[in-house]
């Protein structure tokens, strides 16, 4: 049984630069090291395409696929299975007891900044753990993007 967590932030960003920085391979290895160090994704953010989101060495990780992809508005992960030792598990019943789980972000305008949340389907177990990773996780993606954005108005002013 899953539950559905919602966490939030705003970022002094346009869209376009907390988008790229969210889903660019550099940045968002930096601020998904909130969670687990080493954090990377092997695949696209293509709607229906298939991606891999992997911790530090590429053993283990979640096996997902892009449900929806709006650029600079929204995209939907739904995660399918886990991997382990390099091993993908769509079928076993500690598995399907959660999957599909969706993770969905939102960027919406917010008075010239950038709204950002975050809503992922979460079982039990997990639940302190996102609580506690998810803020500093967007506090992290807050940083990178709002540096991003002072550097692109520098350059440009």
């Amino acid at each position: 049984m899953t539950k559905q967590l919602h966490f939030s932030t705003i970022v002094d960003a346009p869209r376009h630069i907390v988008w790229n920085t969210m889903l660019d391979p550099e940045t968002y290895r930096a601020w998904t090291a909130e969670f687990t160090e080493g954090s990377y994704y092997e695949g696209t953010w293509d709607q229906g395409h298939e991606i891999r989101f992997l911790g530090p060495g590429g053993s283990g990780g979640m096996l997902s696929v892009i449900a929806e992809n709006r650029p600079h508005e929204f995209v939907s992960i739904k995660h399918l299975g886990v991997i382990k030792d390099g091993v993908v598990d769509t079928d076993s019943p500690e598995v399907r007891a959660w999957a599909p789980a969706f993770e969905n972000y939102t960027l919406s305008d917010a008075g010239g900044s950038t709204k950002v949340d975050v809503e992922l389907d979460s079982a039990p177990e997990w639940d302190d753990f996102m609580s506690e990773k998810w803020p500093k996780a967007l506090a992290k993606l807050k940083d990178l993007a709002e540096a991003r954005s002072g550097q692109a108005k520098r350059s440009h002013g």
